[in-house]
């Protein structure tokens, strides 16, 4: 305890500083605001106790501007002006790019993933933020109203945010398919789908699109 006592400001100085890397390694753009603000708060407080003036006013001033973008994320996390959902062909050039590019990421969390876009029943969605690409559905017909879940991904920096909620929210783009039931695949890493009104069928989940 008393070498604690002792070392309690060179503790926090190092806690803050590691605090500090560590957020700016993170991909996911509201975790890294998140742990940037609590990293200038541990070294505002460490700064002020040995009085470098300096320093505190700059980790005010950053957390500030890390507050401002958190109220803006998770403002807007949820807003359709701010994710919008693109139908494309399921060969579309551009899609090929998307997978292709990201094809590591996508199967490890999608495993099973085998997409073949030139097979009948077959439909593909981008989730846009502006002119960027945070997400991508993949579905096929599988009969008797269903649409199955080939490839629900996120981009990493948007993996805090679920923006291919936005897919399903759109429920009357789906039943245009003449679907009425998405079903997931059960071998899906870390699913979502509670959180946004799907309902547990077997391994997978699922969702009635009559509903609403």
């Amino acid at each position: 305890m008393t070498w604690l006592s002792d070392h309690w400001l060179d503790i926090l100085g190092w806690a803050g500083s590691a605090l500090l890397v560590y957020s700016v390694m993170q991909a996911r753009v509201l975790r890294f605001r998140v742990l940037n603000l609590a990293a200038c708060v541990v070294l505002t407080g460490f700064n002020a106790s040995l009085g470098i003036w300096p320093m505190v006013a700059m980790n005010v001033a950053l957390a500030v501007i890390n507050l401002w973008h958190i109220r803006a994320l998770v403002s807007t996390r949820d807003d359709e002006a701010t994710f919008e959902v693109l139908e494309v062909g399921p060969t579309d050039a551009y899609l090929r790019h998307v997978l292709r590019v990201n094809q590591k990421d996508m199967l490890a969390h999608q495993p099973d993933l085998a997409w073949e876009g030139s097979a009948p029943g077959h439909s593909a969605f981008l989730v846009q933020r502006g002119d960027e690409t945070v997400g991508v559905v993949l579905l096929h017909d599988g009969g008797d109203g269903t649409a199955y879940i080939d490839l629900d991904w996120v981009s990493p920096r948007f993996r805090d945010f679920s923006p291919g909620a936005f897919v399903w929210r759109r429920s009357g783009m789906l039943r245009d398919h003449g679907f009425a039931r998405v079903v997931t695949s059960p071998r899906m890493v870390g699913p979502y789908y509670e959180r946004i009104g799907f309902a547990r069928a077997g391994d997978s989940w699922a969702l009635d699109l009559s509903a609403g």
